[in-house]
């Protein structure tokens, strides 16, 4: 008898065995599938801003539909952080990192040393100076600028002067959608009285400067916001000293506050960024180029030591006349979200215009 129990527990015990070298032997298959896909690393800023969020869901949905592995990290802001993940990101053996920079000039070094390792470099939306990317693929930020300044000049108020409160001159876009601005400003005779940049993005700054500039903000008929981020801060600002809606607003990136703000009269305008577009984009080109294969660029772009090709997607221009048209029909926001704080005889009457 206990020769028949040791025995059973003999058969129990290679089967039991058994089973488990067939469940690892699965995982190890599991692992060689997983390692053949294309892998790519994304360093983002923060997610501080609303549409960051937005451009990581569509890439990494995107590339995962064409087989591809996204890793996601987030900087916070820091560049030593980002910096650090791209190492990290190069011992990984990455095929491909596509980098949301921190500070345009503070790359290069780090960047070099992933192109060395045979890695294909994307910088998306802002470009990193001195670096050599493969691809840079953003919108067109100039021409940010530039309908920025357009709303305010065709707001119908009579505009002299302005203020610009912008983001970090670290980010390279903010030199560009300011460049884009001050041309329009220029051409129409408006003066610009001062200006402020957000460091590291942050909004309250905005209302900082308000609070702290008050002769200087009654002076103006109109301020340019960096984002509308930045806007979402300096309205309230404004609301506080009695002057939203007095004194004309403008941003970019199409936050939903900024477009109930529009429906509502206290913001003249944002411009709208199609995120989908940008992120599926460039989900594709890195696949693309992951896979050996060339990307076909808009044009080239001077990063101050190389030419590198540049794929540029257009803005759009939302005002209240074409909101339901340009945000509510492409679903970027919900038309009930969009016009929440408008009564419902004002929304019908917004609606119908």
């Amino acid at each position: 008898m206990k020769r028949w129990i040791l025995y059973m527990c003999l058969v129990f015990g290679l089967l039991f065995l058994g089973g488990c070298a067939g469940s690892e032997e699965g995982t190890i298959e599991e692992r060689d599938e997983e390692t053949d896909r294309l892998q790519i690393g994304m360093s983002f800023d923060s997610f501080v801003i609303e549409r960051w969020q937005r451009d990581r869901d569509v890439f990494v949905s995107t590339a995962k539909e064409m087989g591809a592995e996204v890793n996601v990290q987030n900087a916070n802001g820091n560049i030593d952080e980002q910096i650090s993940q791209i190492e990290y990101f190069i011992d990984r053996e990455m095929d491909v990192i596509v980098i949301i920079c921190i500070d345009s000039d503070g790359l290069s070094d780090v960047v070099q040393k992933a192109k060395n390792a045979g890695i294909k470099i994307i910088a998306y939306d802002r470009l990193i100076k001195n670096s050599d990317v493969d691809l840079y693929i953003s919108f067109d930020n100039e021409a940010v600028g530039e309908m920025m300044a357009q709303g305010i000049v065709d707001s119908g108020e009579d505009i002299h002067s302005v203020l610009m409160l912008g983001g970090p001159l670290a980010d390279n876009n903010v030199s560009l959608v300011e460049k884009g601005f001050e041309k329009v400003m220029r051409s129409h005779h408006i003066e610009i009285l001062d200006r402020m940049h957000a460091d590291g993005w942050k909004a309250e700054l905005g209302a900082d400067y308000i609070y702290d500039h008050v002769d200087m903000v009654n002076r103006a008929d109109a301020i340019m916001c960096g984002n509308d981020d930045i806007a979402t801060a300096v309205v309230r600002a404004l609301a506080e000293k009695r002057l939203a809606g007095k004194i004309g607003v403008v941003g970019q990136d199409a936050d939903l506050a900024a477009c109930q703000r529009i429906v509502q009269g206290t913001q003249i305008m944002t411009v709208y960024k199609p995120v989908e577009k940008l992120a599926q984009k460039a989900a594709q080109c890195a696949i693309a180029l992951g896979e050996g294969r060339e990307v076909e660029a808009d044009s080239i772009i001077d990063d101050g030591s190389y030419q590198v090709p540049y794929v540029a997607l257009e803005p759009v221009s939302v005002y209240q006349e074409n909101m339901d048209e340009v945000i509510i029909s492409s679903g970027f926001h919900l038309k009930e979200d969009v016009y929440l704080n408008i009564p419902d005889t004002g929304r019908k009457e917004q609606a119908g215009s």
